[in-house]
């Protein structure tokens, strides 16, 4: 299936940014989704498969300084950690690979995307904004899964899995081609709350909890890639691929610091879902495109707003 052309792209992309804002109302200087955030930082160190699997600076070079900006979903800067619109939390990071070069990973913590394409996505926002949403899901079986989805609250960002949906493809030096989709593996194990436990918890227990837990001891995550095999759908972000496909591991992650002046850094930074480095390339996953194309143009508002108090 092609891509949309860059005038329908970059206007269904305009139009999903509208809808999260109608239905999460605007919040200038903050993201239409994910919009409440925290950078913190660290290394990634990559494995000897890694290096084996692709040319990527960041899995040959000894080691790489990252951010990873831990996120709820909606669009509501101070939506209270303890609500389950919360769901699924988000990690992106930042590979800094010196000289103003970087790429990113986006992910969060359900395994799979409600809609195969941006135009999709967009009619899940207008069955919200319309009060359709019942018919929207009952005839969408893949965003219904989603909603429906477990989706228990975290003890902390540092144990719950992420996975990023999309799939994308390393390259080695030879140029062989493997698909891949990422997954980071917490070391602290998942763990999860009750809904007893939930209530004693404050708006901003998770914040406040990942800020105390790095203040203790670094915090770390596994990165690792489950393979595809021949056949496996690599351009559809609503498909499982089977639970015995082999898992690598790429390298660890280490973070030790929150990144100071981190709300005019959340502001400033976009995250870009494509990788643009060598040795990564991305599958023909529509979503990639258009994700890019949303994080730009909320990029591009947020620098140009001022936030509100």
């Amino acid at each position: 299936m092609p891509f949309p052309s860059d005038e329908v792209l970059m206007k269904t992309a305009a139009d999903v940014v509208a809808g999260f804002q109608a239905v999460f109302g605007k919040h200038p200087g903050y993201r239409p989704a994910h919009a409440k955030g925290e950078i913190f930082s660290g290394t990634f160190t990559p494995s000897e498969e890694a290096k084996k699997l692709s040319t990527a600076p960041h899995f040959n070079k000894p080691s790489t300084p990252v951010w990873v900006r831990f996120s709820n979903s909606t669009g509501i800067p101070n939506i209270p950690d303890t609500d389950p619109n919360g769901d699924p939390r988000g990690i992106a990071i930042r590979f800094h690979l010196g000289d103003r070069k970087h790429t990113d990973v986006i992910s969060h913590s359900v395994d799979f995307f409600p809609t195969r394409t941006g135009a999709e996505f967009l009619e899940f926002l207008q069955a919200l904004m319309g009060g359709t949403i019942g018919e929207f899901l009952g005839s969408h079986p893949p965003a219904m899964a989603f909603v429906q989805a477990p989706k228990p609250p975290p003890v902390s960002f540092a144990t719950l899995k992420y996975f990023s949906v999309t799939a994308f493809k390393l390259i080695d030096a030879a140029g062989k081609e493997t698909f891949i989709r990422y997954q980071f593996v917490p070391d602290a194990g998942v763990q999860s709350l009750d809904a007893e436990a939930v209530k004693e918890k404050g708006p901003n227990y998770l914040q406040e909890e990942l800020e105390a837990r790095v203040a203790s001891a670094p915090i770390g995550f596994k990165l690792v890639a489950q393979v595809a095999a021949e056949g496996d759908v690599t351009d559809d972000a609503t498909v499982h691929w089977p639970a015995d496909r082999p898992i690598i591991e790429l390298g660890k992650f280490t973070l030790d610091a929150v990144v100071p002046e981190n709300l005019k850094e959340q502001k400033y930074i976009i995250f870009d879902p494509i990788p643009r480095v060598e040795g990564v390339g991305p599958s023909d996953d529509p979503l990639l495109e258009m994700r890019a194309a949303i994080y730009l143009i909320s990029g591009k508002q947020r620098r140009a707003a001022e936030y509100a108090e």
